[in-house]
């Protein structure tokens, strides 16, 4: 009963903040002045732990999958809905799933966490599970430099208690595997990976700059593949604990077919000889988006595609996924916090895939640094409004027929609140 309190007044502030339209992680707030053991000791009540997800690209993808992956062998999931991924937005989703005694219905919790906050996540909560996705370079003005990022993931996975699934294809994060195999007995490490065929398609973030050829005899064996994929139909092969299995993905993006494989590994290594794979692969099949990441709304009849672009490779892959011809295109570029201040790394995407269809409408907090990376990339553009509901309206009222918009992430969150007021938007409470 020492809890009631504290969950009473969370509760409470939640609900006015939400009349308010507040922050979403306020109560967490609140929660970690007046009860800092309420985290721990909700969580420690399930009986399949706690799992994190962390990495700089596909947290909140991934996360929607291996909960919709769970749930399909039969868990009930916590998780963190919102992509609210500091300690303060995790306890802010748990206020409602808490009766006021403290008592979680569920049986296993899946929560996306930003790296460095997970590190203090970890030091609260052993997590029995972890999956790491990749090391980029994003928000440099935040982490630094991309070994700095490696090193708060290799505190994630020493914190482990029971499987660590990481990424083979990325050199840092296979490093953690690999120490982990070998010097952490009782810990189950293990790898999910690329083809041969599909690897081209997924260069590290080091060789975005430089040639980086991998030695694929020297990787070691993964428990998932992605064995290929057609984007087209969108369209993946997977090898998965010992079965192959070609699928169609509601997920659109070359990159969100590998968050599926980082899916799949992770809940193989979950449920290990519990798992049932025809629901795995049957449930897989239809997963949608997650809100903003290729999420499709439908504007006068058109679809209209949101696309969350955050460093090189995420702008990268969400380019070569979306073929230009026949939409019109918005780029929407903010520097606000949640985004990262320095926004350099646009000069690191190649955007000629845009050149010959030309983009419609350039907006955001930083449209006129966006606007001259496209002049020398010799894409044309229509038109420069900084201001996005503006911009959103001009775009939506010029050209008829499919729209795509790649937005950074606190650009993604204004443009979805003004087309919530046109248009059906899914509601992330």
């Amino acid at each position: 009963m020492q809890h009631t309190l504290p969950i009473l007044i969370g509760k409470l502030v939640k609900r006015i903040s939400g009349w308010r339209g507040g922050g979403s992680a306020l109560p967490g707030l609140v929660i970690e002045k007046l009860d800092p053991q309420l985290l721990p000791k909700a969580l420690e009540q399930l009986p399949h732990g706690v799992v994190v997800i962390s990495g700089t690209n596909g947290k909140t993808t991934t996360t929607k999958m291996v909960v919709e992956l769970l749930e399909s062998q039969g868990l009930r999931v916590f998780t963190n809905r919102t992509g609210s991924n500091f300690v303060r937005g995790v306890i802010a989703a748990l206020l409602p799933e808490l009766s006021l005694t403290g008592k979680l219905s569920a049986d296993i919790a899946v929560l996306e966490l930003d790296e460095a906050h997970a590190v203090h996540f970890v030091r609260q909560v052993r997590p029995a599970h972890s999956l790491l996705l990749n090391v980029m370079r994003d928000q440099l003005d935040r982490f630094g430099e991309i070994d700095y990022t490696a090193s708060l993931l290799q505190k994630i996975a020493n914190a482990t208690t029971k499987t660590l699934t990481v990424n083979r294809e990325d050199s840092r994060i296979r490093a953690i595997g690999e120490l982990a195999q070998s010097e952490r007995a009782g810990l189950v490490a293990a790898f999910y990976g690329l083809s041969d065929e599909t690897r081209a398609l997924f260069p590290e973030d080091d060789a975005m700059t430089h040639a980086a050829a991998v030695d694929s005899s020297n990787l070691p064996t993964a428990i998932v593949t992605l064995d290929s994929l057609d984007n087209a139909t969108h369209t993946g092969t997977f090898s998965v604990a010992g079965h192959t299995v070609t699928t169609p993905l509601a997920l659109r993006g070359i990159y969100n077919t590998f968050n599926a494989a980082a899916a799949l590994a992770l809940v193989v290594q979950i449920c290990g000889d519990q798992l049932k794979v025809q629901p795995l692969i049957d449930t897989l099949a239809h997963i949608q988006p997650a809100f903003g990441r290729g999420e499709s709304l439908t504007i006068n009849g058109a679809p209209l595609e949101l696309v969350l672009v955050k460093n090189p490779s995420g702008f990268r892959l969400g380019l070569s996924s979306f073929d230009a011809a026949g939409t019109s295109t918005m780029i929407a570029i903010n520097d606000n916090y949640a985004d990262g201040r320095d926004m350099s790394w646009l000069w690191d995407v190649p955007f000629d895939s845009l050149r010959e269809n030309g983009v419609a409408m350039i907006s955001g907090r930083r449209a006129y640094d966006m606007a001259l990376r496209l002049d020398y990339d010799e894409v044309p553009f229509t038109a420069v409004e900084p201001d996005l509901a503006k911009a959103l309206q001009t775009f939506l009222a010029s050209s008829v027929g499919p729209k795509r918009i790649y937005c950074t992430y606190t650009a993604m969150l204004t443009l979805r609140k003004q087309l919530a007021q046109i248009t059906n938007v899914e509601t992330i409470s």
